[in-house]
C-alpha cells in the first residue's frame, strides 16, 4: 500500500467526515478545499535516499527532526552492525519515496506523502572498538577538546551509532523514528533521544530563513551548495585514499544541545539584543547597514564612535573572516521539553553541523565563541557528540558499506 496522499480524494473524504461535526466543521472542510495547496506541496515533496551523500545534510532542514543515538550491543559485531545498517538502508530508501516497507502494520502515516523525509546515518567513535575496525577509524573523529562554557551530560552525548531523521510532517517522522527503532532489535541498545522542530514550510508569504527560539533570524550566512567551495568545506573528497577512503563523499556531524536562558534574554531591551547579536532582530540585517544578505562590515564606524558591530557581537565573533576561513553547515531543530525545576523553559537549540573536517570547521570557531563571544552569557551547551557520516549509497547497497565490508 502507498502512503502518498491523492488529496483530491482525501480532501473530499475529509470534508464529508467533517460536515457531520457541524458548523465549525463545514468551516474547517470548507478552508481545505479551498486551499489544499500548501499541504499537497509539502506532503508530496521527496528527497532521495540514494546518492553521492546521504541525505539530510545539504537539504533544507525539515519541520520536525529527531536526533538518537545506539549503543552497540553486547556481544553485536562488525556482522551484525552491517546486518542492521542494511535493514535501516532499506526502509529508509522506501519511506523517503513514500511506500510503506513490508510488514509494516503501524498505520501510523498511511494518510501522508513522504513530506521530504530524511534518514541520515553515522558512526561515533565507539563503534570502531566495538567492530574491530581501530584502524580504519578516522583522524577527524578524535574526541573534541573541551570548551569553558560546557556543562555537558555524557548520558546525552556521543554514542556508537547515530541517526538524524526529518519531515515535514510530524506523523510521518514518528513513523520513520518507531520503524527504525523496531527494526534495531536486539543489536543495539538507545542511548539518548531528542526532537526538535523549525517554522513549517508554508508559514512565511515567502521563503525565509529560520528563526530559533529567541526570536533571531537564524542561519543567514550558511553556506550554499551553489558556493564553489561548498563541497570542499562540507564533504571529505571524493578521491579519499587511506584507511579512511570509505569516509569519500561523506561528512563530519557535531551535534550540541544548547540550553537558551530565555527568560534572562527576553528581558533585554531589544537594542541590547540586537547588539549581543549583531543584527537586526525585524529583519535580520546586520547592524552595519543593509539587508539580511548584505554582507557584515566589521569595521563599520557608527554615529557614536564605536564599532557599528561590537567587538563581542555573536556575527563578528563567529565570521569566517575572524576564524581563518572556518566553514561548516549549520542544520539545526529548536526544542521545548518543558520546564525545569525552577520553573525556566527547557528549551533551545539542538545544533547540528556539518564540515569536511570538524578540527577546520567546528572546532577553531567555538573556541573563538568560548573566548569572547557575548551570546554565550545567554546560553548552557548540555550535550555534544562528533560523528562520522559517510558517503550515500546506491540501489541496492546500504550505508557504511565500504567500511564494513571493504
Amino acid at each position: 500500500m502507498s502512503r502518498r496522499r491523492l488529496l483530491g480524494t482525501a480532501g473530499a473524504v475529509g470534508a464529508g467526515g467533517l460536515v457531520v461535526g457541524g458548523l465549525g466543521g463545514a468551516s474547517v472542510a470548507e478552508a481545505v478545499r479551498e486551499d489544499p495547496d500548501p499541504l499537497s506541496g509539502v506532503g508530496s515533496a521527496t528527497v532521495p535516499f540514494h546518492g553521492d551523500h546521504q541525505a539530510g545534510i545539504a537539504d533544507p532542514a525539515q519541520a520536525h527532526g529527531h536526533l538518537l543515538a545506539f549503543d552497540l550491543a553486547p556481544g553485536a559485531d562488525r556482522k551484525a552492525a552491517a546486518a542492521l545498517l542494511r535493514r535501516w538502508s532499506a526502509t529508509a530508501a522506501e519511506l523517503a519515496e513514500g511506500r510503506t516497507p513490508k510488514g509494516d502494520d503501524t498505520g501510523i502515516a498511511l494518510d501522508a506523502g513522504p513530506s521530504s523525509l530524511t534518514v541520515t546515518f553515522g558512526f561515533g567513535r565507539s563503534f570502531f572498538d566495538r567492530t574491530g575496525l581501530t584502524d580504519r577509524r578516522p583522524a577527524a573523529l578524535e574526541p573534541l577538546p573541551a570548551f569553558t562554557q560546557d556543562a555537558l551530560d555524557p548520558k546525552r552525548g556521543d554514542g556508537d551509532l547515530w541517526v538524524q531523521i526529518g519531515a515535514d510532517d510530524a506523523l510521518v517522522a514518528f513513523h520513520a523514528l518507531r520503524l527504525l527503532r523496531k527494526q534495531a532489535g536486539d543489536a543495539v541498545r538507545p542511548r539518548w533521544e531528542m526532537s526538535g522542530f523549525n517554522r513549517t514550510p508554508g508559514a512565511t508569504p515567502r521563503p525565509m530563513t529560520q528563526r530559533n527560539l529567541m526570536g533571531q533570524v537564524d542561519g543567514t550566512n550558511n553556506p550554499k551548495p551553489t558556493d564553489p567551495d561548498f563541497e570542499e568545506k562540507i564533504f571529505v573528497p571524493r578521491d579519499r585514499k587511506g584507511p579512511d577512503a570509505w569516509m569519500a563523499g561523506g561528512s563530519y556531524a557535531v551535534v550540541r544541545r544548547i540550553r537558551m536562558l530565555l527568560d534572562t534574554w527576553d528581558n533585554l531591551p531589544l537594542e541590547r539584543q540586537e547588539r549581543v547579536i549583531g543584527r537586526r532582530k525585524s529583519d535580520g540585517a546586520p547592524l552595519s547597514g543593509g539587508g539580511e544578505t548584505t554582507p557584515v562590515d566589521l569595521e563599520k564606524i557608527g554615529p557614536d564612535g564605536a564599532l557599528a558591530i561590537a567587538g563581542d557581537a555573536h556575527v563578528r565573533v563567529a565570521a569566517p573572516s575572524a576564524n581563518r576561513g572556518a566553514t561548516m553547515l549549520r542544520r539545526a531543530f529548536s526544542y521545548h521539553d518543558g520546564f525545569r525545576d525552577d520553573g525556566a523553559p527547557d528549551a533551545g537549540l539542538l545544533f547540528v553541523a556539518w564540515q569536511a573536517d570538524p578540527m577546520k570547521g567546528f572546532v577553531p570557531v567555538q573556541r573563538k565563541l568560548d573566548r569572547g563571544d557575548g551570546l554565550s552569557r545567554f546560553l548552557r551547551h548540555e550535550a555534544s557528540g562528533l560523528f562520522a557520516v559517510p558517503g550515500g549509497c546506491a540501489e541496492g547497497e546500504y550505508v557504511g558499506q565500504r567500511l564494513l565490508e571493504g
